[in-house]
């Protein structure tokens, strides 16, 4: 079966809502009505029964009593004996079988409602005769019925009139959602620019439309990053394909030496590990990307693993007369191989941007929560508009990066920030006073 659309549902729900309240108030007024009724009729029967008491204790006569009464037409009486033998009946339709209980009772006889009330005509004395009245109130329940049906035809109007009224109100208070479907719909990877507008939401809705617009926004960046990612990849693989393919087809163009094919190929060896290494570390990012890296957790001094890190560092740093150090301490529980390379790969690009003569350092700090690891080196700072892309992959903010380089493709610290977030941990960049630093906040265990 099709499912109600919310409006609908609405609408439905505002109709029962009315019916019931439209139904609970007639039931209400129908039963106040009738007690209303009873009410007077009680009045009404006990005023003539003092009537009847006194005219009879008088010692009036039966055609006196027939005159008092026939001033209320649709009143009855009958006097009955201590034993129930009828000694009087003013009645032309009095009905068989009364009830003998004393009080008030409602009774019915061929369609006729009756109001009965029963009482001696003297209280005191046990032995006294029994008086009996009886009003017709056909009017009152006619009057009744006449009420209930026009209960039940106001709340089948009211729940009628709701419902289309509902309809009306639902439609025109879900336009913004389906102002907000219209622009899904219309969503593709040529219109994620697209944006609900906030400032015309209701305030229930305001929240909704600023969560989907950040979607298309996150939606809008990821496309545009995996465009660039796409185009970086045929820009990087292009120039050593290009290589190959030239050097081949020189190297074959006529007979060569032995000792020139074997150079060619070694040429040609260097371009295909370059590019093996590229293809390893996009996948290497993949993984990271579907949270399919597991590092390994084992206790490991951060000191001593930055030390051997600044070992292997060493000769490059002499060379390029940059200072080496190393400050501080800390245990962290975490995969040796993917802390190195992370590491590894902070050092490197710290080397390759700091002047002769400047420092690297890296700085290890156990906080409250989290273990703190600084690389930074002296030097030439970032601008503050290129920091939040440092991470994106195949960025370089070498503005004389070399096409194809086989040195450096730009993956390093994508590299490095998957490995980081791998281990539930966060990596940032800041540059100023003449020194850039990439921060590593790392979860303290336990």
């Amino acid at each position: 079966m099709r499912r109600l659309s919310l409006g609908s549902r609405l609408a439905l729900l505002f109709a029962a809502c009315t019916a019931t309240v439209s139904l609970v108030a007639g039931v209400v007024f129908n039963r106040a009505s009738e007690a209303h009724f009873i009410e007077l009729d009680q009045q009404l029967l006990e005023s003539k029964l003092i009537n009847v008491r006194q005219t009879l204790l008088s010692g009036s006569d039966a055609a006196h009593i027939t005159e008092e009464l026939s001033q209320q037409g649709d009143v009855s009486l009958r006097i009955s004996g201590p034993e129930g033998q009828r000694w009087f009946g003013r009645s032309l339709q009095m009905p068989a079988n009364l009830p003998q209980s004393p009080g008030l009772a409602t009774i019915n006889d061929n369609g006729t409602d009756y109001r009965l009330l029963n009482a001696p005509l003297q209280p005191e004395q046990p032995d006294s005769a029994q008086l009996t009245l009886l009003l017709d109130i056909t009017h009152h329940q006619h009057f009744l019925q006449r009420m209930q049906h026009l209960i039940w035809l106001t709340v089948g109007l009211s729940a009628l009139a709701t419902a289309l009224l509902g309809a009306w109100a639902a439609r025109s208070g879900l336009r913004p959602l389906r102002r907000m479907s219209a622009v899904a719909r219309g969503i593709s990877a040529q219109s994620l620019n697209a944006r609900l507008p906030e400032a015309q939401m209701p305030a229930e809705l305001t929240e909704l439309a600023h969560s989907f617009n950040a979607m298309l926004g996150r939606l809008d960046d990821s496309f545009q990053r995996l465009s660039a990612f796409s185009a970086d990849i045929a820009h990087e693989l292009r120039t050593p394909l290009s290589n190959l393919l030239t050097h081949t087809q020189v190297t074959l163009t006529r007979p060569r030496p032995l000792e020139d094919y074997r150079e060619a190929l070694h040429s040609n060896l260097e371009e295909l590990q370059w590019m093996a290494q590229l293809v390893n570390d996009m996948l290497y990012l993949a993984k990271a990307d579907h949270g399919l890296l597991m590092p390994k957790r084992e206790p490991l001094k951060l000191a001593e693993e930055a030390d051997a890190l600044l070992e292997f560092f060493a000769p490059l740093a002499e060379d390029a007369q940059v200072s080496l150090s190393r400050d501080g301490q800390g245990l962290f529980e975490g995969d040796r191989a993917m802390l190195r390379r992370a590491l590894s790969n902070l050092l490197d690009n710290a080397l390759r941007f700091t002047p002769p003569a400047g420092d690297v350092r890296v700085q290890i700090a156990e906080q409250a929560k989290s273990l703190r690891v600084t690389v930074e080196n002296s030097g030439e700072g970032i601008s503050s508009e290129l920091l939040p892309r440092l991470f994106d992959r195949f960025y370089r903010a070498d503005p004389a990066r070399q096409e194809g380089s086989s040195e450096h493709a730009g993956l390093g610290l994508a590299i490095t920030q998957s490995i980081i977030r791998a281990h539930g941990g966060q990596i940032h960049c800041e540059s100023a006073q003449g020194w850039t630093r990439f921060v590593i906040e790392l979860p303290q265990n336990d």
